[in-house]
């Protein structure tokens, strides 16, 4: 969060500009395939051969598309390790990690790798020198994740709503790993989970649900075009800052307050623990009085649960059952698939 002989194939919202070409980043005369990324075409070698990947929510996608061979490096890693291993086995633990964190450009290059799949603040930052167009200078191709894409001139980031932006994705790196057909299997497993949430009893009034990922002087939250609004919608709940035009986001602590939340979602992510984050809001007056804290309506999920990524589905079924746990929507009957609950 912090968080790329001819054929054309068209694109639409969830489908793929494809074309087979000459030269490309990272195997020069070698065949290539363009992807609509961030709204403009984007040449890649086809397929990729050596992929790094940065953040866990990407990793997941790769995991999910079985293209876990074609990775030469991940960074990123380590904090949604075991949550990847409950989903994907121990393919995880092949993965060759060379950072922590997010990676240096230097880290980057020393792996040689022919796609880079990153995104704006999950990985890519004018400030490192690590971009897709400094990587494409150097032979390489990087792929943006889609909702980190920026909305023009500035740094806000999301240009479509986020299911459609993990459609796109999963699409578009299905097109780059030669796995279209798993890239369509995992998409549509998605869409019938979500489909059956959609069509569960709804609440007369959605609860009010504020993300919670960290906090100092302000909270970083998540507005309209991230992750956790797909979820929290799915869910049968309303982000509480779903008027906010940006993906991940901070806003003020009277903005909390002020939104009266229903109940609490937590990110589980360093370097703030979960019961550190309740109990900065079991301190703050008045925040300390919203119904959402005096009743204890907290569930934490990992990271790369709420940051864009095939996850995001099993986020959506917990989330909706423990709002039915906490009365706040209907029973339903749906079962999620895993149990993902830390702290």
């Amino acid at each position: 969060m912090r968080r790329h002989a001819r054929t054309l194939i068209a694109v639409t919202a969830a489908a793929l500009l494809a074309s087979c070409g000459t030269a490309a980043p990272g195997g020069p005369g070698g065949p290539t395939i363009t992807v609509d990324n961030c709204g403009a075409p984007a040449e890649f070698p086809a397929p990729a051969q050596r992929m790094f990947v940065n953040d866990g929510n990407m990793i997941s996608m790769v995991l999910a598309l079985g293209a876990q061979q074609q990775v030469a490096a991940v960074s990123s890693l380590q904090r949604d390790a075991d949550v990847l291993r409950r989903h994907y086995g121990d393919a995880v633990d092949r993965l060759p990690v060379v950072a922590p964190s997010s990676p240096s450009r230097e880290t980057v290059l020393a792996q040689r790798p022919d796609v880079v799949v990153a995104g704006w603040n999950y990985g890519y930052s004018e400030s490192t020198r690590l971009t897709p167009d400094g990587l494409r200078g150097a032979g390489i191709a990087g792929y943006v994740l889609t909702e980190s894409c920026r909305q023009g001139a500035g740094k806000a980031r999301g240009i479509v709503e986020p299911w459609q932006a993990l459609r796109t994705d999963l699409t578009n790196l299905g097109a780059i790993t030669g796995r279209t057909e798993q890239a369509a299997r995992v998409n549509a497993d998605v869409q019938r989970r979500l489909d059956a949430l959609r069509a569960a009893p709804q609440p007369r009034r959605k609860p009010t649900i504020f993300l919670f990922d960290s906090a100092s002087d302000t909270v970083f939250s998540s507005g309209n075009k991230g992750g956790p609004q797909a979820i929290i919608d799915a869910a049968g709940g309303r982000n509480a800052i779903e008027d906010v035009r940006d993906t991940w986001t901070k806003v003020s602590w009277e903005r909390v307050a002020a939104s009266e939340p229903d109940a609490f979602l937590f990110v589980d992510y360093p370097p703030q623990t979960f019961a550190e984050k309740v109990a900065m809001l079991r301190a703050r007056p008045g925040i300390d009085r919203l119904r959402a804290v005096t009743e204890q309506r907290f569930l934490n999920l990992p990271y790369s649960m709420w940051t864009s990524g095939p996850l995001n589905i099993d986020a959506a079924e917990q989330v909706r059952a423990q709002l039915e746990r906490w009365g706040l929507v209907p029973p339903s009957g749906l079962v999620p698939r895993s149990d993902d609950r830390v702290g």
